[in-house]
């Protein structure tokens, strides 16, 4: 799942070091995808400060929403009719459909989220910001992050420009997929092939909301209520 996705199961959290957790896996890979950290395989040094405590607590939730998400039969009920959309766009070129269809289904749900007012999105970024503090910077050193001052400043670009408030339009899903996309592959996409894209996504967005897309919030939530982190 995506940032937003991760916060709706916060949203009423108002912990600012759990609500950083829950995103920080991704916000590390996001900094930089070689980061490999795994504070949870290392519990003790963090329990006897609070707030790295709280910091191991949203990870540990974050991890855990993943595996329940990707296990799940909506995703991969959704994933294959994504799939099957998206084909025209990938007629040619180098972006594999099913890694495609992946990220735009978790790109999807939180564009529904943003746009239905499911999260409150302008207090996520406050939360963020509320927890970008010393003991963030600690909790990653004693998780091995090397470089905290590149860190810091993804962390600070990525609070102040705002940019998940974008997914508010279609195009810019698919904006966010081309550079996803860019990570991996030269030129993943023509221009076509990204007016094409777009179109698909809005046909998939449609139908994942007249089922309910909420019904897998609903089910991870309910999992979840039942294991402490």
């Amino acid at each position: 799942m995506n940032f937003l996705s991760h916060f709706y199961f916060e949203r009423q959290n108002s912990n600012d070091y759990m609500v950083m957790g829950v995103v920080l896996p991704d916000l590390i890979k996001n900094a930089d995808k070689d980061w490999n950290l795994n504070p949870q395989k290392d519990e003790y040094l963090f329990r006897d400060v609070p707030d790295y405590a709280a910091l191991l607590s949203g990870w540990k939730r974050h991890l855990e929403v993943d595996r329940l998400f990707h296990s799940s039969v909506f995703f991969k009920e959704q994933t294959a009719i994504l799939k099957q959309l998206i084909l025209p766009a990938l007629q040619t070129g180098p972006v594999k459909p099913f890694f495609l269809a992946h990220i735009g289904l978790e790109l999807i749900l939180d564009h529904l989220l943003l746009t239905q007012n499911k999260v409150n999105t302008a207090l996520f970024y406050q939360q963020l910001a509320g927890a970008h503090t010393e003991s963030l910077t600690g909790f990653l050193k004693y998780a091995g992050l090397t470089d905290q001052q590149r860190f810091a400043q993804f962390l600070d670009n990525f609070i102040s420009n705002e940019y998940l408030f974008s997914y508010e339009k279609i195009e810019n899903i698919t904006y966010a997929l081309n550079r996803i996309c860019m990570r991996l592959w030269l030129n993943p996409f023509a221009e076509k092939q990204q007016e094409i894209l777009t179109l698909k996504l809005e046909e998939f967005k449609q139908q994942l909301d007249k089922h309910g897309f909420m019904t897998i919030f609903d089910q991870i939530e309910e999992e979840l209520a039942g294991q402490s982190f």
